[in-house]
């Protein structure tokens, strides 16, 4: 709605994970860092959790267009699948139609073409957001995938992302042989409110906002203080100050139209 009259390219504080959107915080730089490493090392399982909001899936999608040439990727979103259907997941995610319906045929294949990619130098990486509500069954053949391996090289990097639930998940004795697997584990934390102005900032230049277009000082800590350093309140409290301003008819957010947005927003925060 506001677009044309602040002149933005596009949205600045939409709430879906656009790696373009990425603000790199410590915390997010780090696990960034961090899991690309992972993954070009080749160390088999890793994790990335968070509280809801934090990013979590803005930075898988980030690490995965940050990936070398010649690394294959899957990125799984539904964590409400069968052992055999997140087999078939993956292969559909790596481009590979499935073969058959079974476990073991899938598995196979899955196998086979990891063995080409290693052959042809290549890598192979599969991340699986929201895995705090996969079943046990499912985790557990999860770490079987790890047994798709040579001598000397892991042939899949797998990394699990999830709600703080997902650490407490794999502390139960059942996953004991899963936790031993992980090599790496990252925790994005919320934004401290020193760096609330900064993302602000950030996220409003990607948009294609003019200098004029910007958050006074008073507008940005009100926005701090309800956001409570999570990025996806922030981005909602922003998209409603930005739209009281336009209602307003004004080129700045100030703190009166953030403080509309807080009221507005109040039962939803």
């Amino acid at each position: 709605m506001y677009r044309t009259f602040f002149q933005l390219d596009e949205e600045p504080f939409n709430v879906t994970p656009d790696p373009r959107f990425l603000y790199a915080s410590a915390a997010h730089r780090r696990a960034l860092d961090l899991l690309r490493y992972g993954i070009e090392s080749r160390k088999g399982f890793m994790t990335l959790t968070g509280e809801v909001g934090c990013g979590k899936t803005t930075v898988c999608r980030a690490v995965l267009d940050r990936l070398p040439e010649g690394t294959h990727s899957a990125l799984i979103l539904n964590p409400a699948l069968t052992e055999t259907q997140i087999i078939r997941a993956i292969l559909s995610d790596l481009g590979l139609p499935p073969r058959g319906r079974d476990r073991l045929t899938c598995i196979e294949q899955l196998n086979g073409f990891l063995l080409e990619c290693l052959d042809r130098g290549e890598n192979a990486a599969v991340i699986i957001d929201e895995s705090q509500d996969l079943s046990t069954a499912a985790m557990e053949q999860v770490r079987l995938l790890s047994n798709l391996e040579t001598d000397r090289h892991k042939l899949m990097q797998i990394i699990l992302a999830g709600q703080p639930e997902l650490r407490e998940r794999l502390l139960q004795p059942e996953l004991r042989q899963l936790r031993q697997r992980i090599m790496l584990a990252c925790e994005l934390t919320t934004l401290p409110p020193g760096e609330v102005p900064a993302y602000i900032n950030h996220r409003l230049r990607t948009a294609g906002a003019p200098p004029e277009v910007r958050f006074h000082p008073q507008a940005e800590a009100l926005v701090s203080e309800y956001g409570e350093g999570v990025p996806r309140r922030i981005n909602t409290l922003c998209d409603r100050a930005m739209l009281a301003a336009y209602v307003r008819g004004g080129r700045e957010v100030i703190e009166a139209d953030a403080r509309k947005a807080v009221e507005e927003l109040a039962e939803w925060l």
